[in-house]
């Protein structure tokens, strides 16, 4: 099974036509103003969809069994108190219909009336989605009687579902996020497609050679090995105990990133790399995680409400370490060489820290692949989001080449650059 860049937009583009009727038909059954927040293309393995569910929330769902275009299911997953919240403005916009008096109050379990009002929910919004991939698509995907499911684990979600990854393979999944006027109706999308059915898709929608799927499977495994020699070489350097979590490799288009930074300051440091592959890395942390790093790495007290010469130093020696990681990692795998330039400090608000990447960047291609990382030193997690950004013909070229057997045997060990502080 191949897939290339094309083929992933495709993909993007389904997900985002499908969450924008999502949205549509959630505003007219709700009869309240909703938008498309976020949309991601995941690639997770089993155990992460199991680790999204580990969080002791009671989540609901929705699911539909899939024939004809796409074979396989889908299923919408809202935390149950979002559920409750649409539910209770389902209810409370009929009751006003009707001029009744009821109202949904507190419940600890979901009832007859309330779980055929999420199911109907979840069904439109399930619908949404399919209706706009059957658009892009240009065909026709069937769709089976919704099915209530409720739980605190994967198991009752997809446990009986053959479609989905076993813990140590990899899936491709969608994540949305709608919001409305003063909350945000959050809720994750699996699509677990037919292996056959994705193959002859893929097949339809590549137009260059393509990488074969265990490759990408291959080039997040990469990550992972770069990720664990940053953590060494953090600790071996500040001398504080550091590991690193990556915890999915995302694909989105370069025009959605700045909407999907968070509307705050942001502190990060950017990188250009050369070789094969070539492209750009970025490393972005919320301001108060930029501090909690300076505080951990600087042994003295630094100016609060900046960073000054030797917080900013800090961040580059930090990002310095994980591109290094990274690319010197992805190098060794791939028994290439990749340089990266001297890394450049950002401390701005929202999109306009990413803007001037993302400018560079779309003169040559739309989308980028993401990977949701947190950091964790001296016991303290930072939320840090590693923009990794390959051009798209060298990445191909570099993933076809790629020995998968190599990934666990090449030494990883990362050589990286003095930071001038001055």
């Amino acid at each position: 099974m191949k897939l290339d860049v094309n083929a992933l937009g495709t993909f993007y583009r389904m997900a985002r036509e499908g969450a924008g009727l999502a949205a549509g038909r959630l505003t007219h059954m709700l009869g309240v103003e909703t938008q498309v927040g976020v949309t991601k293309l995941n690639f997770m393995r089993g155990q992460e969809i199991e680790r999204d569910f580990e969080d002791s929330t009671e989540k609901v769902g929705v699911r539909v069994k899939l024939t004809g275009g796409i074979e396989g299911y889908s299923v919408v997953v809202f935390d149950r108190e979002n559920a409750l919240r649409i539910v209770q403005t389902l209810l409370a916009e009929a009751d006003s219909d009707s001029e009744g008096d009821t109202e949904l109050g507190e419940v600890d379990a979901f009832d007859e009336m309330t779980e055929s009002a999420a199911t109907e929910v979840g069904h439109i919004m399930n619908s949404g989605f399919i209706d706009g991939w059957a658009d892009v698509l240009e065909t026709v995907i069937d769709v089976s009687t919704p099915e209530f499911v409720e739980g605190q684990t994967a198991e009752p979600f997809f446990g009986d579902i053959d479609e989905a990854p076993a813990d140590d393979d990899l899936a491709l999944l969608f994540q949305s996020r709608i919001e409305t006027v003063g909350t945000e109706v959050g809720f994750s999308h699996y699509l677990f497609p037919k292996r056959e059915s994705m193959s002859k898709l893929l097949e339809r929608l590549r137009t260059s050679e393509g990488i074969e799927y265990d490759k990408l499977d291959g080039f997040d495994r990469m990550a992972e090995r770069g990720a664990e020699e940053v953590a060494k070489t953090a600790t071996t350097l500040t001398g504080i105990d550091t590991s690193i979590d990556i915890r999915r490799l995302n694909f989105v288009s370069l025009e959605a990133i700045p909407e999907q930074v968070a509307d705050e300051k942001l502190v990060g440091v950017a990188f250009e790399f050369d070789g094969m592959p070539s492209g750009y890395l970025l490393f972005l942390f919320d301001e108060e995680s930029a501090h909690e790093i300076v505080d951990a790495m600087v042994p003295m007290e630094v100016d609060e409400d900046g960073f000054g010469e030797m917080g900013t130093s800090a961040i580059k020696e930090l990002g310095n370490i994980m591109a290094s990681g990274f690319l010197d990692g992805w190098a060794n795998v791939l028994d290439t060489t990749i340089d990266h330039s001297t890394p450049e400090f950002i401390h701005d608000i929202g999109a306009a820290a990413v803007d001037p990447v993302i400018i560079q960047l779309g003169e040559n291609q739309d989308f980028a692949f993401v990977f949701d990382t947190v950091v964790m030193a001296d016991g303290r997690e930072f939320d840090c989001e590693v923009y990794a950004i390959p051009d798209e013909s060298d990445l191909e070229r570099a993933l076809n080449n790629l020995d998968v057997d190599r990934i666990e045997d090449a030494k990883t060990t990362a050589e990286f650059q003095e930071v001038d502080n001055a």
